[in-house]
């Protein structure tokens, strides 16, 4: 946006679609704005105020360096206009959160104008997000004896931004609206097609619910209807917010249900109410705490016990379940934060402590994590600066301490990562922790949001705490549209002058990489002891521990370098047995859920906890098909516990692979590639020498379970499968619903098969090509009666089979291949029955861009089996995405059908498929 002419004409456009003007980003438009301002007689200056009042987005934007210095200009009386007084002048600046906005009130604060410097005090009394460079200029004021730098500081180390804001409500009305019944996917509140309208959020407010009018009239309506309560959107008998991580999903829901966050900042709503019958999936609830919102464990269905204790189910071996209490769309609750329930009426309903911890009180109070955040980081800095011990305002974090009992993984981790914890404390799990994180990844259909938080907290710069940092082009990778055309390039240079290593070089030295971003996080994770922090909820590694998260606590963890959590609970998960020479290693990653679910009487004991596996033996791109796929378990995250000789391995290809991003150009002025390849090596010579050998937990860890997976038991492939007509609603499309190939008989049709994503590695490429030799020296030709997809995960690999030769044998068979130099312009819409060779990236497994075609069958390799995500429904049938192992997939596309097990077992005849043999090493610390 140019100029105002062309601003005039959007609002036009926008207006047709019904939204008003878009916030305002740039500097040379507010120029102009301001000029007509200024120009009393100008036809536009009615407009261009309230566009300079009530459009301007606030932080680090150009725009907002416009709008900040034209207040001051105001306030200094350099500049007078009528409808902006000096007092409302800086009224707005508070409402610019930082960036220019505290540079300007700096200037004033410190100036000459002792009444003006008084005023502009009280301002920035209020104010929390100061950086590196805004704390150093005080701090010298206030050694130069000046006076109001002296009154900021005493105030900011009694954290009085935090102390006078009013309190919480004790009483929060609700009115319930169920969204949907079973598991709610975060597509359903922000869809994955949508992605490329997150940035403007009045815009992506219209695709909650997945476009669906009617459902939004409804909540429309309920709002109308009681304007004097909140909307708490309902998952009934399911988990709210299950799969991606996304702030935009909270953010959808914040601006159909919240509170505006500031009258002068459009679009920008916080504190959603949100509750499921099993609660909040872990990462959604985190993205929850970002906006100050409240997430509600109902526990309204319950399993029905005999009396022994057992759990009754009913002719198809469900538990039978009974309700304790209605949440029907439009049932008036109270939520008490005092006595932390959940009320009807008079009736007490639930406990809801758990949703109303002293933290996320706070979190509420100061209208979001990142103000809680950044004002403890002001006291603790003010405090320094007086020489006084921290005065005790936010709540105490909880330290849990057993004495004589060992440690997890994870809890090892976060104790050797944590700060400002007591001084030789050991903490277990339940503890509140502030961490430092190793690893950030930020990916591109979240990564705008990303920025525009950046921008919004005044970050300029990533923190000097992380060790590395990517942000990725996977999930645009498929299609490259007028939409990525005009996003990806301006977030690739952002992120790289924020200090990110990119995917796309802004300055055009080396080629475009659209690798798939777990497995780049993957590969600069060069530490078995690392925390890694990614904006997808399968930012799972197979060393260190990795936590999805969404747009903001990516930006948070860019810009300070910490995230902020309690220590999980964990769950250890060990093997017994052997491997059948057939089966595929992501058949024993999904008779993991359905052996656990079986030994736990359909408890998903998995559920917002770490799980430790004892993997032992593979290294970090097999085990990664385990631990990507612990955020389908609804797991808070996953650790791999490996045998030394494997983590070197594992290390090595990772060193070897970062060396081959540098030699490509992708390292940056910092030499932050290189710094991870020199990690890599000390790392390597720890563990080689003694010194520091892989991670491991104690023998007398304490664990919330401890599964065994028996490898005997697993006689053929697992299918996980969407039920997508069971009768009970609410098991339909989750991940619990596993099956053995010999189920479908050999007769379900399958419509389009696809490997690629995250979940395969080299191995699956390789497969893919011993495949299609096996099956044209039995049958004499290869003929697709489906189409095949097929996404390798990064360039490298295709660079590593091209080497080896499979990367010949899958171009004699397909009948399409990528080209780089002429990207698909348009998403594919139909399929001819034949190989693909797509791009690396995510490809259909996002859904944002390509699909199968509606009504669908989907045999696939990825991780999603969400309604509409890979396949939408049709008119007359139910799209559906079985998800299993490479060899299954290739072999339905062939038949156009699943295969019988006698069928499988010739297709893969003399393959080597992903082997897993238990470790007979000791994987514990006696």
């Amino acid at each position: 946006m140019n100029t105002y002419s062309d601003y005039l004409k959007e609002i036009e456009v926008r207006k047709g679609q019904g939204l008003h003007p878009k916030p305002i980003d740039g500097s040379e438009l507010l120029t102009e704005i301001i000029s007509q301002i200024k120009d009393v007689n100008n036809p536009h200056r009615k407009d261009s105020l309230n566009f300079f009042i009530y459009n301007v987005l606030p932080g680090t934007t150009s725009a907002a360096g416009v709008k900040a210095n034209f207040l001051k200009e105001i306030i200094l009386g350099e500049s007078v206009v009528e409808e902006i007084t000096p007092a409302f002048a800086l009224e707005q600046l508070g409402h610019m959160k930082g960036g220019a906005s505290i540079e300007v009130l700096l200037d004033l604060a410190l100036g000459n104008d002792a009444a003006i410097a008084e005023e502009a005090a009280k301002v920035l009394k209020t104010q929390v997000f100061l950086y590196e460079a805004d704390t150093e200029r005080l701090e010298k004021a206030y050694q130069d004896g000046n006076e109001i730098a002296k009154e900021l500081i005493e105030s900011y180390a009694q954290a009085e931004f935090f102390t006078k804001l009013p309190e919480v409500e004790e009483e929060i009305k609700v009115v319930t609206y169920i969204a949907g019944v079973g598991d709610i996917s975060t597509d359903l509140l922000s869809p994955g097609a949508d992605a490329h309208s997150r940035s403007d959020r009045e815009l992506h407010g219209q695709s909650i619910f997945e476009h669906n009018k009617d459902m939004q009239k409804e909540l429309l309506a309920l709002k109308e209807e009681h304007p004097d309560k909140r909307v708490m959107l309902v998952a009934e008998k399911g988990t709210m917010g299950v799969g991606s991580s996304r702030m935009s999903g909270v953010n959808n829901v914040a601006l159909w249900t919240g509170i505006e966050s500031s009258p002068y900042v459009p679009f920008i709503n916080i504190a959603p109410v949100i509750a499921g019958t099993n609660g909040i999936s872990p990462i959604f609830l985190t993205t929850v705490g970002v906006t100050g919102g409240i997430g509600i464990d109902l526990k309204n269905w319950v399993k029905q016990k005999d009396a022994e204790g057992n759990t009754i189910v009913d002719e198809d071996g469900e538990p039978v379940l009974k309700q304790e209490y209605s949440v029907e769309t439009g049932t008036v609750l109270t939520i008490n934060t005092k006595t932390k329930k959940l009320y009807n009426g008079n009736k007490e309903l639930k406990d809801i402590s758990a949703a109303l911890t002293p933290q996320k009180m706070e979190f509420i109070k100061a209208g979001g994590s990142y103000a809680v955040v950044f004002g403890k980081k002001l006291q603790t800095f003010a405090a320094k600066v007086l020489g006084i011990e921290v005065p005790q305002v936010y709540a105490t974090s909880k330290e849990i301490s057993v004495e004589g009992q060992g440690l997890t993984a994870v809890e090892k981790i976060f104790n050797k990562n944590a700060v400002g914890t007591t001084p030789g404390k050991t903490l277990h799990a339940g503890s509140d922790a502030r961490v430092e994180v190793n690893i950030v990844g930020s990916q591109d259909t979240t990564g705008l949001m990303t920025s525009q938080e950046l921008e919004m907290m005044a970050a300029t710069v990533i923190s000097p705490i992380v060790d590395g940092a990517y942000q990725s082009g996977c999930h645009t990778a498929s299609v490259w549209d007028d939409k990525s055309k005009a996003n990806i390039p301006r977030l690739m240079k952002f992120m790289n002058d924020f200090g990110l290593i990119t995917g796309r070089d802004p300055k055009g030295q080396y080629p475009a990489m659209t690798d798939v971003i777990h497995k780049v996080l993957n590969d600069i994770t060069v530490s078995d002891w690392d925390i890694i922090i990614g904006g997808d909820s399968h930012t799972r590694m197979s060393k260190g521990v990795a936590f999805g998260a969404d747009s903001g606590t990516v930006a948070l963890a860019l810009a300070t370098g910490e995230a902020t959590m309690p220590i999980p609970q964990s769950v250890k998960v060990t093997f017994k047995g052997n491997m059948r020479s057939f089966m595929d290693f992501r058949d024993v990653v999904h008779a993991t859920q359905q052996q656990m679910l079986k030994q736990f009487d359909g408890e998903n004991v998995f559920q917002g906890r770490v799980i430790e596996v004892h993997i032992g033996t593979l290294t970090a791109d097999q085990a990664f098909t385990f631990t990507d796929w612990t955020a389908e378990m609804k797991a808070k995250a996953s650790i791999c516990i490996s045998e030394d000789e494997t983590l070197i391995e594992s290390l090595e290809i990772a060193r070897d692979r970062i060396q081959i991003m540098i030699d490509k150009g992708m390292d940056n002025e910092k030499q932050v590639l290189k710094g991870l390849v020199d990690k890599a090596n000390t790392r390597i010579q720890e563990v080689k020498t003694g010194i520091k050998p892989a991670l491991k937990p104690d023998a007398d860890a304490k664990y919330y379970a401890e599964v065994v997976i028996d490898l005997d038991e697993i006689a053929e492939p697992m299918i996980a499968d969407p039920d997508v007509n069971n009768e009970d609603v609410s098991k339909r499309y989750t991940h619990d619903t596993i099956r053995p190939l010999s189920f479908y008989g050999g007769t379900k049709k399958v419509d389009l098969g696809f490997v690629g994503s995250c979940m395969v590695h080299k191995g699956d490429m390789k497969i893919l090509a011993q495949m299609l030799k096996n099956i044209e020296a039995q049958e004499g030709k290869v003929e697709f009666n489906a189409p095949l997809v097929v996404a390798p995960p990064t360039y490298n690999i295709v660079d590593e089979l091209k080497v080896e030769g499979d990367w010949e044998v899958l171009q004699k068979y397909s009948g399409f291949e990528f080209d780089d130099n002429a990207p698909k312009g348009a998403a594919r819409t139909k399929y001819e029955n034949m190989l693909y060779l797509e791009r690396p990236g995510c490809n259909l497994c996002m859904g944002n861009q390509e699909k199968a075609e509606p009504g669908d069958t989907v045999m696939a390799t990825s991780t999603r089996l969400f309604q509409g995500r890979v396949v939408k429904d049709s008119g007359e049938k139910k799209g559906e995405s079985l998800l299993s192992s490479t060899p299954v997939v290739v072999l339905s596309t062939i038949l156009g059908r699943t295969p019988t097990m006698e069928e499988y077992e010739k297709a893969v005849d003399g393959i080597v498929l992903t082997k897993f043999k238990p470790s007979q090493k000791q994987l514990v610390i006696s």
